[in-house]
């Protein structure tokens, strides 16, 4: 089974199967986060999740260090 993060975890010398499977759920929930938690009456919550999807392991870094922090002061959840 192809993880898109063992590359990036082999590359970084980290090459941790456990890491990688960490490396999964976040990314995983990182999406169910902007599914469930982005306000619908925006783009962004399609602009997020196509970010997140296209580019995995540092899309969902930026927007659980950029995006969410962000939403919520504005939105609150």
């Amino acid at each position: 089974m192809f993880y898109p993060f063992n590359a990036l975890l082999y590359l970084l010398g980290i090459g941790s199967p456990g890491l990688a499977a960490l490396a999964a759920i976040f990314w995983v929930w990182v999406i169910v986060d902007c599914l469930t938690k982005e306000p619908a009456n925006t783009n962004d919550k399609m602009a997020w999740l196509s970010f997140i999807l296209c580019v995995p392991f540092f899309g969902a870094l930026l927007y659980y260090f950029i995006r969410r922090p962000e939403r919520l002061k504005t939105v609150g959840r």
